[in-house]
């Protein structure tokens, strides 16, 4: 009888707030940093932008058993959290760069633009001496994204130190929350909208065991075969890390998860960078176990019953958290089938691969020796701040979604979705505009019916067009809101054609500045419509001309044929002044009469 494995994703995603990624430039050499590295900041309040004061081949023996189809890259019995996000278990990590522009527990400026090593502050580099300092602004952006995540927030927190050894921590410890975090107990809802697999239905809720602030670490370069730069400004930057439970059990919504969660802590400001630029990191925790076997011996987050968990560290996309997933599952079934044991052990993945690469073996958590960080005080947070908080807190990515469906607007989700994640929302904002001046053009109720849509597809789709040819990132001021109204506007009462709309739209794109009116009037592009004799006309010239068409539609009744007469009378009539269904009309009333 065939054995049935039982696998389970346990990843981590870990969100990092930073403004911008490093530039290409020299890096210093490790044994030249202590020339170069103190320079502390001014005075920390000149920097700080506070939002508010307040507040196809064949399957193996192993997937077949998990019924697994390599075409269907889904297709699993998989348990995620992040510390859990799949479940067959996959549990993520999230930590992602706070919005803020000087370190967590120094005075240090956060410029990811920055020379290398030219904002590091003393205890970044742990001179004897030195010691953290809480930086209470950094706390703000945190509170939101936990407040956002429906989350717990705690009165009192405290720090620890998570004791190794490495070369990107000169202390020999990290500061984080293991112990007591700020925040407990959230979640995260996942829709089919969102891009969870099917077999998990419309709806997937992803437990968040804590959320907590951490100190982050040196940026290494390496320089084969044998040199490692190391750049100390990103050290004590401040992360915010999301810990979700293992209850995900498919790769795809592994993906979705971190991907919402993202779309949240970017609503609310918490960070400043997405995935694309390093703003938040994942790291993914993935376990396979036999599905007929008894309990395992493995826990997680007070989950038990799990097997052995790898962890994949540091994936910066949503393809790769769902790539590698995918292939340290395979990896682990093939060990399993082999009869070997998965071992504790950190993995890497590397993009447009198939398999994880190990990096190094895990350290346990009595590995770490977990303690208080004598050096900060605990962390006391008012309830007043946090209703505060909350009640300025910005509309979230599903509430919009349910606006933008809604009325007035009445888009579909295939619309709606890529209005709210493109360009760090600010295509959205453009949209809103648009549709606003639209509404104030119109002189009736029955005007204003369809606005949405309509202004959707020129903002999504023709303008989107442009920028993709062009290759050149979003800007409101490339094509203004206002003159974007004023061409639809135009269009929609007929004073001129869609071809013309277009054609005016690339035009103004491409710089021309002179206003909407005056640009169709010198360019002679305003629809002058044509009289119905004049239609009649154009109409009976066609006829004529094409007497064997016109008899195999009367006495054929092939009348999809009168759609080429409609082209022929566009082309042959004065540019932008025969009207598509002017001229159909015309056309059944000549060639059918009354039949």
């Amino acid at each position: 009888m065939p054995r049935l494995w039982y696998s389970r994703y346990l990843a981590s995603a870990r969100f990092r707030c930073r403004p911008l990624s490093l530039p290409d430039q020299p890096l210093t050499r490790v044994d030249l940093l202590l020339r170069r590295t103190v320079n502390t900041a001014a005075s920390t309040h000149e920097f700080i932008p506070l939002q508010s004061e307040e507040g196809g081949k064949e399957t193996t023996r192993g997937e077949r058993w998990l019924g697994i189809d390599r075409g269907n890259r889904n297709t699993c019995a998989i348990e995620l959290g992040s510390e859990a996000i799949l479940e067959s278990v996959t549990s993520t990590h999230s930590d992602s760069h706070c919005a803020v522009l000087t370190s967590s527990i120094t005075e240090a400026r956060t410029s990811a633009i920055a020379e290398p090593n030219s904002n590091v502050a003393l205890f970044d580099l742990a001179f004897p001496g030195s010691q953290p300092k809480f930086q209470t602004a950094t706390l703000l952006p945190a509170l939101r994204a936990a407040i956002a995540l429906n989350c717990d927030v705690q009165p009192i927190s405290r720090f620890d130190r998570k004791h190794y050894f490495y070369q990107d921590q000169p202390a020999g410890y990290q500061i984080t929350q293991y112990y007591e975090p700020f925040a407990r107990n959230g979640f995260v809802e996942l829709y089919d909208y969102d891009g969870i697999a099917p077999e998990d239905g419309k709806k997937v809720r992803v437990d968040i065991k804590q959320v907590q602030l951490e100190q982050d670490t040196a940026k290494s370069h390496e320089h084969p075969p044998s040199t490692h730069f190391l750049d100390f400004n990103r050290v004590s930057h401040p992360l915010i890390e999301i810990i979700t439970m293992p209850q995900i059990h498919s790769p795809a919504t592994a993906a979705a998860c971190v991907r919402k969660i993202q779309a949240i802590l970017q609503a609310t400001s918490a960070v400043t960078t997405g995935m694309e630029l390093g703003g938040l990191r994942a790291d993914v925790n993935v376990s396979v176990k036999r599905r007929d076997a008894p309990p395992a011996a493995g826990e997680y987050h007070g989950v038990r019953g799990l097997g052995q968990r790898t962890e994949i560290k540091n994936l910066s996309s949503f393809k790769a958290v769902e790539d590698a997933i995918i292939a340290e599952r395979n990896r682990q079934i093939a060990v399993l089938e082999s009869g070997g044991i998965v071992e504790v052990e950190t993995r890497g993945w590397t993009i447009g691969s198939t398999e994880t690469r190990k990096l190094r073996s895990k350290e346990g958590e009595v590995d770490y020796r977990y303690m208080p960080d004598p050096d900060l005080s605990p962390l006391f947070i008012d309830g007043e701040l946090v209703s505060a908080l909350r009640d300025s807190l910005p509309v979230l990515p599903a509430q919009l979604l349910t606006m933008l469906v809604g009325s007035p607007y009445g888009l579909t989700l295939e619309d709606a979705k890529p209005l709210i994640e493109l360009d760090d929302g600010a295509r959205l904002e453009y949209y809103q505009d648009v549709v606003a001046l639209l509404q104030a053009l119109q002189s009736s109720e029955e005007g204003q019916k369809g606005l949405g849509r309509l202004a959707a597809n020129w903002v999504l789709h023709e303008l989107g067009a442009l920028l993709t040819k062009a290759d050149v990132a979003w800007h409101a001021d490339l094509v203004p809101a206002q003159t974007l109204a004023e061409l639809i506007d135009k269009l929609i009462h007929k004073k001129i054609t869609s071809p013309v709309a277009k054609q005016v739209l690339a035009m103004v794109f491409e710089g021309d500045q002179r206003p909407i009116q005056q640009l169709l009037e010198e360019d002679n592009l305003l629809l002058r419509p044509l009289s119905k004799d004049e239609y009649i006309m154009l109409a009976n010239s066609l006829i004529q001309e094409n007497a064997r068409m016109v008899a195999q539609i009367r006495e054929k009744k092939q009348v999809g044929k009168i759609g080429w007469f409609v082209g022929q009378m566009m082309r042959q009539g004065e540019k932008g002044r025969v009207e598509a269904q002017r001229a159909e009309e015309v056309l059944r009333e000549l060639i059918l009469g009354a039949q």
